[in-house]
């Protein structure tokens, strides 16, 4: 899958939580022929747990691997501390952001560190972070929002 399919997957996993109630973010992670091996996504909400960010989730999904150092790891938002945290930890070398104007996250610690961050600002990502921040800025506040 090219960069564009795997964020087009890690979208649906975004609407896959917005119809569950919680926020619109999803991630996958996939290997360098560009194979899904675990995808998440924000599960906060739904599970009551303040740790279920989209990228948790996923990573969590993908379960133990020796193979961290050659995988992508995709998220529809620009990850937070914890999740950038949760990468560099793992020495994924490379995560693929579906935008950052909503929230930028932690790219530039990432990019710090030696990760290769590409940032696509999505209007699809664009337009599902702006409308839930507008709609449900209870939810947003709660967790990330400024």
């Amino acid at each position: 899958m090219t960069d564009h399919e795997l964020l087009a997957e890690a979208i649906a996993e975004a609407r896959a939580g917005l119809a569950e109630g919680g926020l619109p973010i999803g991630a996958v992670l996939a290997d360098g022929n560009g194979t899904i091996l675990a995808r998440g996504h924000n599960q906060r909400v739904q599970t009551g747990d303040p740790t279920a960010h989209a990228e948790i989730v996923c990573i969590r999904n993908a379960g133990r691997r020796r193979d961290w150092r050659r995988l992508t790891l995709v998220s529809t938002l620009g990850p937070c501390v914890m999740c950038s945290g949760a990468a560099l930890l793992l020495r994924i070398p490379r995560v693929l952001v579906g935008e950052t104007v909503n929230y930028k996250g932690e790219v530039d610690l990432l990019r710090e560190r030696g990760v290769e961050v590409v940032v696509l600002d999505d209007d699809r990502c664009v337009e599902l972070m702006r409308d839930f921040t507008r709609d449900h800025p209870d939810l947003w506040h709660e967790d990330i929002g400024e």
